[in-house]
């Protein structure tokens, strides 16, 4: 004789996770592709050049030298520089005029602000208002891996076919 069959309840389908690789991939691609529409390091240094030399403006007074106009200039130029720096990552097609005012802020703060933010900021400052006025927004963005597969596939194909 053969055993009554009962009949089972489905078992509910486990709740779903979400999937924290593919949302941290997602996220980063999103990230990268922010990035690379606009002249991300330029800003950024220019950005970071401005806060060194504001963070230098209130270091211990043995340290401050004093030189040049201590009054407004002196927080005026470095705010400037993070002000521009700011516009550069954010509104980057008026990225040339942003650029030459951040540089010339930058060059500036010699006078105004302890040597430039004892130098550093001064470079920083500079160096990304170079990297933003260069910067050109109609290339395709480099990547890494692209290069990497070239390469590897001029590696194994040595006729270069």
């Amino acid at each position: 004789m053969a055993a009554p069959e009962t009949e089972t309840e489905p078992e509910p389908a486990p709740e779903s996770k979400p999937d924290a690789a593919g949302e941290a991939a997602r996220t980063r691609g999103s990230w990268r592709g922010w990035r690379g529409r606009r002249p991300f390091w330029g800003g950024t240094l220019v950005l970071f050049g401005g806060a060194e030399i504001l963070f230098t403006l209130r270091a211990p007074l043995p340290v401050v030298l004093h030189i040049g106009i201590q009054g407004l200039a002196g927080y005026l130029v470095p705010s400037v520089m993070v002000i521009c720096g700011l516009l550069i990552l954010f509104n980057p097609a008026q990225r040339l005029f942003y650029s030459i005012i951040a540089v010339l802020a930058s060059l500036g703060s010699w006078l105004t602000s302890n040597l430039g933010g004892f130098l550093l900021g001064m470079l920083f400052g500079v160096v990304g208002s170079c990297l933003a006025f260069g910067w050109l927004p109609d290339q395709p963005p480099r990547r890494r891996w692209l290069r990497r597969g070239r390469a590897r596939h001029k590696a194994a194909d040595p006729a270069g076919v």
